[in-house]
């Protein structure tokens, strides 16, 4: 709506508008920005690793990754202690059998 005021020359606008806002509520405007996304494909990403993108890993390296996602998804921590994880390679069966070697980098 344009009000016209003394002078002629000023001119205030509304822009206020009442039907401004669609009946929607916010959570259909949220499911209407956002598509809802089918469970199975949560799951198949959350198996998805991208550091595992960079090399191919042995079987026992798979073993222990399978392993601690199954101990961290068993807990409920995301980020388990140290502690933790000597406690799922003791679980899996590994001992201290050799001397230490030095860390290839």
């Amino acid at each position: 709506m344009v009000k016209q005021l003394d002078p002629p020359s000023e001119l205030v606008v509304d822009r206020r508008r009442s039907g401004r806002r669609n009946a929607t509520t916010k959570k259909e405007a949220i499911h209407e920005k956002h598509e809802v996304v089918d469970q199975r494909k949560i799951e198949r990403r959350r198996q998805i690793d991208p550091t595992t993108c960079e090399r191919d890993y042995s079987d026992h390296e798979v073993d222990f990754m399978k392993a601690m996602d199954d101990y961290k998804r068993r807990s409920g921590r995301q980020f388990p202690t140290w502690s933790e994880v000597l406690e799922v390679l003791h679980s899996m069966g590994y001992r201290k059998v050799a001397e230490p070697t030095d860390i290839c980098l």
